[in-house]
């Protein structure tokens, strides 16, 4: 248990040894620190094949791109990481897949092995831009919304925009994404758009060309803007990810790197014990708008 725990948080085999060395003078080879913690891999297939809730209201999903050496060659592999709010206003860890680099037919089957784990319905995905990220969503959650993430979009904007303008630009662009409505927005859209449409067009037709994804939001209150105009939530898991993986540029293999995902996770879940502020509100209002999607589950 003590091995599983320091390799959980990011120790490196080496490390491992030294430390039990050090405390208990006990000596324990790299090898042998592996296959312990290898007794955990038919946790990770059960975890990773476990039954799922009905319905989520709020589904964020994002992946990290690791190195893994396989056959001598040393490859990139990207971990698929979805993250679900539950309708009890809970986050928890749906699923991490170890693949290869992110693509649409990635995503469509992940999204189906949602749905073959039994997640019937998802109101709202919460996304970065991918390509074929929204047809892989309409195929499996034909129902589902999309919501692009507002600060994602905000960066890619940025990368137009000369550094002596980010700041006036910046906080003239929080009058679009602040505003109570959507008509509001599109009318200060085009303000910006007047303003600094001529010297910097691309920044500008970044969010006309795809507004239907960026304003679901538009429709709600504060509180449910809050959970869903950003994925945040889901990058600031990635950093507890990148924290207990940092001492490992390479790893051996993929069963290696979804272990250690795997344990990371479970010390991450055991944190989330505080639900959504304000989810009561939350709840009535997505029951006053989708109804039986979520009332047949509750």
């Amino acid at each position: 248990e003590k091995v599983i725990s320091l390799y959980a948080r990011g120790m490196s085999t080496r490390d491992i040894h030294d430390q039990l060395q050090d405390l208990y003078g006990i000596e324990l080879s790299a090898e042998m620190v592996s296959k312990i913690t290898d007794k955990i891999l038919p946790q990770v297939k059960e975890w990773q094949s476990r039954p799922l809730n009905p319905v989520y209201p709020f589904v964020f999903m994002d992946c990290i791109h690791y190195k893994v050496r396989e056959d001598g060659r040393i490859l990139s592999r990207a971990a698929y990481v979805v993250l679900g709010v539950t309708v009890e206003g809970y986050k928890d860890i749906l699923s991490i897949t170890v693949g290869a680099n992110e693509t649409s037919k990635f995503w469509l089957g992940m999204l189906n092995d949602l749905k073959n784990r039994g997640v019937k319905d998802v109101l709202f995905f919460c996304v970065d831009g991918l390509p074929g990220f929204k047809e892989a969503i309409q195929a499996v959650y034909p129902q589902a919304e999309i919501q692009r993430c507002v600060i994602h979009m905000l960066r890619n904007s940025f990368k137009y925009v000369n550094y002596n303008d980010l700041k006036k630009f910046s906080s003239d662009f929080k009058a679009v994404y602040n505003a109570p409505n959507e008509t509001a927005a599109l009318s200060e859209l085009e303000n910006i758009k007047e303003k600094w449409g001529k010297k910097y067009p691309y920044a500008i037709s970044n969010w006309e060309n795809n507004w239907e994804d960026v304003s679901s939001f538009f429709q709600f209150s504060n509180d449910i803007r809050r959970i869903m105009y950003t994925t945040n939530i889901i990058e600031g898991l990635n950093r507890q990810y990148r924290k207990v993986t940092k001492t490992k540029s390479v790893f051996p293999s993929d069963t290696a790197l979804e272990k250690m995902l795997y344990l990371a996770s479970e010390n991450v879940v055991r944190k989330w014990t505080q639900r959504y502020r304000n989810w009561d509100q939350v709840l009535n209002q997505l029951i006053v708008l989708y109804g039986e999607r979520l009332t047949n589950c509750l």
